[in-house]
């Protein structure tokens, strides 16, 4: 259901709920001519003067304002402007949809904790199903190795249940905000791709560096990938993150796994991606992986295709936010 057609429910219910507020003015008003004094105060006043009829009113109203506010909650929480970047337009989600779907990769940055830009990223995913596109979902919470649970889910071979602890340990936490997607992926037997590595690799790179991993722990990344940064990567990061101390070892090292990741994770979209020539991929990943100089940048150097950048709203200015970044840029409110 769109935001209009929920705007216009909500306008109608308030219209029939305009005698009832009235009713239950006047028997709230009622009530506080009553001197009932007892340890629950204003609720015992009530509950006083309420007769049968009246109790069903008030569990009608009550009925009332409960859909109202669920509406309206609804409606606030997908509230969103989109700006296309290179000409600084605000456009409609339709024609964002119709803009992205020539590419053969969409991605959809997040941060990992907000409801609202997940509920965008699935939002996308249907709008491009429902055009009959062949999809695929590529995401950064499920590590490579651990590709046959995520074809397990989608076959129904496995229940929610049996399937949180292996999102969990895979990604640590927030089932909730990621379930809907799990879900439609299931239902529309839409493929579920893994691009990640083993936390435990790009933790200590962050930690110590690229050169401190040893030969196991490398072999476990795809071959070929490595930790070459360049300057205008790396004052990117500081521009857009803020980051203090931009010559310490610690931002080397964090520059270095976020260049691990983006590879690593690039590579293994390369290699489903050459293996499945029909698919439109949908890149769920966080922002900082979703920009342009991200995976889409290592994405390039294993196979050049047509690519989208959605990047949701960041704790940064709009401002700072180009054409070297994304695509799109969009606004939750």
């Amino acid at each position: 259901m769109n935001e209009d057609i929920l705007i216009k429910y909500t306008l109608i219910i308030g219209c029939i709920l305009i005698p009832y507020v009235e009713e239950a003015i006047k028997l709230l008003a009622e009530s506080k001519r009553h001197k009932v004094q007892n340890t629950y105060g204003y609720r015992k006043r009530v509950m006083y003067i309420l007769n049968k009829t009246n109790r069903e009113k008030a569990v009608i109203i009550c009925v009332f304002l409960l859909v109202i506010i669920f509406t309206m909650a609804h409606v606030s929480g997908t509230s969103r402007k989109i700006v296309r970047v290179h000409d600084e337009t605000l456009i409609t989600f339709q024609d964002m949809i119709q803009e992205v779907s020539t590419a053969k990769v969409i991605y959809i940055g997040e941060q990992h904790s907000e409801p609202a830009h997940h509920k965008t990223q699935l939002d996308v995913i249907q709008a491009l199903h429902e055009q009959g596109q062949p999809l695929a979902i590529g995401i950064e919470m499920f590590k490579k190795g651990d590709q046959h649970h995520l074809d397990a889910w989608v076959a129904g071979k496995m229940s929610e249940k049996e399937f949180i602890p292996l999102f969990l340990e895979n990604w640590g936490y927030g089932w909730n905000f990621y379930r809907d997607i799990f879900l439609f992926a299931r239902e529309k037997k839409i493929p579920l791709v893994a691009l990640n590595v083993p936390q435990e690799i790009t933790r200590k790179v962050g930690q110590t560096g690229f050169q401190s991993l040893t030969d196991e722990e490398l072999s476990k990344l795809p071959p070929g990938v490595t930790c070459e940064l360049d300057q205008q990567y790396m004052d990117h990061l500081v521009e857009i993150f803020q980051y203090k101390g931009s010559t310490d070892k610690s931002f080397f090292f964090f520059c270095e796994a976020q260049v691990l990741w983006d590879q690593a994770m690039a590579w293994h979209l390369t290699d489903y991606m050459k293996k499945n020539t029909d698919k439109t991929v949908i890149v769920l990943a966080g922002a900082i992986h979703a920009w342009k100089y991200g995976i889409p940048k290592q994405k390039q150097r294993y196979l050049s295709v047509e690519q989208r950048i959605i990047i949701p709203d960041l704790p940064v200015s709009v401002e700072l936010i180009t054409v070297d970044d994304a695509d799109y840029f969009v606004v939750h409110s």
